[in-house]
């Protein structure tokens, strides 16, 4: 088995380490003998996304999303579709951002976005800056990661990744951190995020190869002991039981 990882614009969007999620999921892909194909996505490249394919969009600041936003438009039919037939996505930050229908800067210019989410971001003058813990409440999953954003995302109708026991999520009003949608999964949380939280790396190669391989049933299980530890001793460091 195999799976191809879309990077889209490692050289711009990569804050806060992002580029560990590509690490993570190839380290897990590997102990389960499944190989990975890394595509780096640039500007000006041309993109053919299959279903059972995973694309990686992460982080930047303003100036950098600024680059890549002409491009990324230019994409998104391609990207629109691929989501539409439950291809599988993780967007970061400025990736998550991009993928709804606008952000504001704090100058008050309104930088248009893919509007495939039902989303829009507007920049604060606070820093939503620390370490962030999410509970998920469909499946009761704790997730951990860092966030540091300026700007407010306000999700709609769309599910929420998980409800905040710290950090201040998309917003810092309604407690709700990221969303879920069909098979994409977005948030503000870097860390990196596939590192720190195995269910969610697990859960998108899961996604992919139940969408490429007609016979897949269930990912084999392989030795997680140092993930837990680590999130262990981090959840005990935020002294959440």
């Amino acid at each position: 088995m195999e799976i191809t990882v879309h990077h889209f614009y490692p050289d711009l969007l990569n804050t806060y380490g992002d580029i560990g999620n590509i690490l993570a999921l190839k380290k897990r892909c590997k102990e389960r003998r499944i190989e990975v194909k890394i595509n780096n996505v640039h500007i000006g490249d041309d993109i053919s996304l299959n279903i059972g394919d995973i694309v990686f969009i992460g982080g930047g600041q303003d100036f950098e999303q600024s680059l890549v936003v002409d491009d990324l438009l230019s994409k998104r039919n391609v990207i629109k579709d691929f989501i539409e037939e439950n291809g599988c996505v993780l967007a970061i930050c400025g990736g998550y951002q991009l993928l709804g229908k606008s952000y504001t800067t704090q100058t008050g210019d309104i930088l248009e976005g893919l509007g495939i989410l039902n989303i829009y971001t507007v920049a604060s003058n606070i820093r939503k800056t620390g370490n962030i813990v999410i509970k998920n409440e469909e499946n009761g999953e704790t997730y951990i990661g860092f966030e540091n954003h300026s700007g407010n995302t306000y999700i709609n109708d769309h599910t929420p990744l998980g409800k905040c026991i710290i950090g201040f999520g998309n917003n810092g009003e309604d407690s709700y951190e990221g969303l879920v949608y069909k098979n994409t999964i977005c948030t503000y949380m870097h860390g990196p995020l596939l590192p720190k939280n195995r269910e969610i790396t697990d859960r998108l190669i899961s996604n992919c190869l139940k969408s490429k391989y007609q016979n897949f049933t269930e990912l084999e299980d392989i030795d997680s002991t140092y993930e837990d530890k680590c999130k262990d001793f981090l959840l005990n460091r935020f002294n959440i039981k």
